[in-house]
């Protein structure tokens, strides 16, 4: 399960910006997920609660959000929704597509007192 090391990697971040804004609390933070990046919300969600359990982090919302995957097409330059993972352009039907959103974790915004 990646999705430990991944809350890790979140947490370590979420620290590092409260610190730099000289925050105490952190309510709740809200993510972008992309659709190809592999991640499982409610491992995520998991994981953080538990590496969160008993910090000062304890109780702050996680927030999550899946961007779906788009792509666009090199051939007839169309930017579309990639449908079950199908690159292919539905336009001209090329398979030279470049993939544009649905790959990534972001933070997106935090709440903090």
């Amino acid at each position: 399960m990646h999705e430990m090391s991944i809350a890790q990697s979140l947490i370590d971040i979420l620290r590092e910006e409260m610190a730099k804004h000289n925050a105490g609390t952190l309510r709740s933070v809200r993510l972008h997920i992309g659709q190809l990046s592999a991640i499982v919300p409610d491992s995520l969600s998991f994981c953080f609660e538990v590496m969160t359990s008993g910090t000062e982090l304890e109780g702050a919302g996680l927030i999550m959000e899946t961007i779906p995957l788009k792509g666009t097409c090199r051939d007839c330059k169309q930017t579309f929704e990639i449908q079950d993972y199908t690159f292919e352009c539905p336009e001209c039907a090329s398979t030279e597509i470049d993939t544009i959103a649905g790959q990534d974790l972001s933070i997106v915004e935090m709440e903090v007192d």
